[in-house]
């Protein structure tokens, strides 16, 4: 209904959180709705690993910080293994989390303080192959790395607590912007301000499998795993101008 997955195929999720109040609540909140179906939950990094195997989610919303295997971790080894999307679910808006998590292949992030609708409609639009960028986050560590890309040695040594190791920047090293044709730089740049597929579509006169097409070439030319970092890509090019904070 309403261009939602059917009742008879539902989007299955994976809960980790090493709070159960956390866990309850966000399960309680998602088996309400249509379409949605809560398969596992997982209090470790390492449980959410082994459930993920077991039980083969589309979407995993992963906790940051958890006993033992850290949230971003475990991220890396899902996405790994294929067929499954993982959005962050964290307390922490911290950059260096956050850049981490993107370089784990997290599909998207969401602050803990977001609401149920906000988590619900962030589920739905990872599954469909939008961009789950919650601006107070996405915005936040992509500005924090083109930043970094421009601070000079003397900068940096002022500041070490800001620095993000030098293994996450560039994204796409060897990849430019010339690479991409001008229609698909044109929808990477939407994509960038935060546009879904139809409102990408909407802009250029196209139709919104056109524009699924255009962003699957992106991430192929580019060699990047997901919209997070095509997004990111965009904005260290100068695609799109970086939001002051």
């Amino acid at each position: 209904m309403n261009g939602h997955p059917q009742v008879d195929s539902p989007i299955r999720v994976l809960l980790a959180d090493d709070q159960d109040l956390v866990l309850d609540g966000i399960a309680t909140i998602l088996q309400s709705q249509p379409g949605l179906e809560v398969v596992a939950r997982a209090s470790t990094g390492q449980a959410a690993i082994d459930l993920a195997a077991q039980t083969s989610p589309d979407i995993v919303c992963m906790d940051i910080e958890m006993p033992g295997m850290s949230g971003i971790d475990a991220t890396r080894q899902i996405v790994s293994a294929g067929g499954t999307q993982v959005i962050m679910l964290t307390t922490f808006n911290r950059d260096d989390y956050l850049l981490e998590s993107l370089h784990a292949g997290a599909a998207g992030f969401l602050l803990k303080t977001s609401s149920p609708e906000q988590l619900i409609a962030g589920i739905r639009s990872v599954f469909s192959g939008d961009a789950l960028l919650a601006p107070e986050v996405t915005r936040s560590l992509i500005q924090h790395a083109i930043t970094q890309r421009t601070q000079t040695p003397a900068a940096e040594a002022e500041a070490p607590e800001s620095r993000l190791p030098a293994r996450l920047l560039p994204l796409a090293d060897g990849a430019h912007p010339q690479d991409l044709t001008t229609r698909e730089q044109d929808v990477l740049s939407l994509a960038a301000q935060g546009l879904s597929n139809s409102e990408i579509g909407a802009q250029l006169f196209i139709g919104a499998e056109t524009v699924k097409t255009h962003i699957s070439n992106v991430l192929a030319k580019l060699n990047l795993r997901n919209r997070v970092e095509a997004v990111a890509f965009a904005y260290q090019h100068g695609l799109v101008k970086p939001l002051s904070a």
